[in-house]
């Protein structure tokens, strides 16, 4: 009861820092979020045994480019590419086997991408058409705890199929599906609450945010397995670290971004 207790008051502080932030400005959401980014770095660079300590500047200097100074002729593009392109590599990467293990220098790259490139885009999500919409965090953050509740639920008490067992022996294909539904649904009232973008839209979203999102978990337990942890850190009691936290949703956002911006493009 008391470990329940302690994930419940830890989770609670989560939300509220990240619903307050938003809702203050969005220089606190970027603050936050940056601050964010430093810890789970800190705890990505600790599981692949990452000593490049210039990836700490490399994520200030892009941070500083993309989400708080937006100086025209750096486009997200340029940072969007090669985030996607790294995000591809690491889905590859986990059909491989488990014992290989990343080599230094792809260690390196890994993290100035995958890691920097989703923690920019979340940051970059609510600005989609260059104007702070806080509602927008307000939509797809609760879409992952939904996803991420609904698919423990479902998975604890229907769960017959493994999903990746060799990855994460616990999650299940009913699981999946789970939360993957109850995303869809939730999108219904999230677009409705928010009034930001069309249902249609937000049930997208809600796929991608699903599916990237669960990957996302999947390479996270990946890393996990290789540096034998159960957890990447344990700044928050009862969760573990930033990254056990953030891992869908910095693996989603730059795909919802990319969508975003090709209905943008279509429209």
């Amino acid at each position: 009861m008391k470990e329940l207790a302690i994930r419940a008051v830890s989770g609670l502080l989560y939300i509220t820092l990240i619903i307050g932030a938003v809702l203050l400005s969005s220089n606190a959401f970027y603050i936050v979020f940056f601050l964010f980014g430093i810890i789970c770095l800190v705890e990505f660079n600790k599981l692949v045994n990452n000593t490049y300590s210039v990836t700490y500047f490399i994520f200030a200097a892009l941070f500083f480019v993309f989400a708080f100074d937006k100086t025209e002729g750096f486009s997200p593009y340029f940072l969007l590419v090669p985030t996607i392109l790294a995000n591809l590599f690491l889905i590859i990467d986990l059909f491989r086997a488990q014992q290989q293990k990343l080599s230094a220098i792809k260690n390196y790259l890994i993290s100035t991408t995958y890691i920097i490139g989703g923690f920019i885009f979340v940051c970059l999500l609510p600005s989609y058409e260059n104007s702070f919409h806080p509602m927008i965090v307000f939509g797809v953050f609760p879409l992952i705890w939904i996803n991420d509740s609904f698919a423990y639920l479902v998975g604890k008490n229907f769960g017959k199929r493994k999903l990746f067992e060799r990855i994460s022996p616990k999650k299940t294909v009913e699981g999946f599906l789970g939360g993957l539904i109850f995303s869809c649904i939730a999108s219904y009232f999230i677009a409705n609450f928010t009034e930001t973008l069309t249902v249609n839209l937000w049930l997208v979203i809600a796929v991608i945010m699903s599916v990237f999102g669960t990957v996302g978990d999947l390479i996270q337990s990946k890393f996990k397995r290789q540096a034998n942890v159960k957890d990447s850190g344990n700044i928050m009691p009862g969760h573990g670290g930033v990254y056990d936290r953030l891992d869908s949703v910095i693996f989603a956002a730059p795909f919802i971004y990319l969508f975003l911006h090709i209905w943008i493009y279509v429209s």
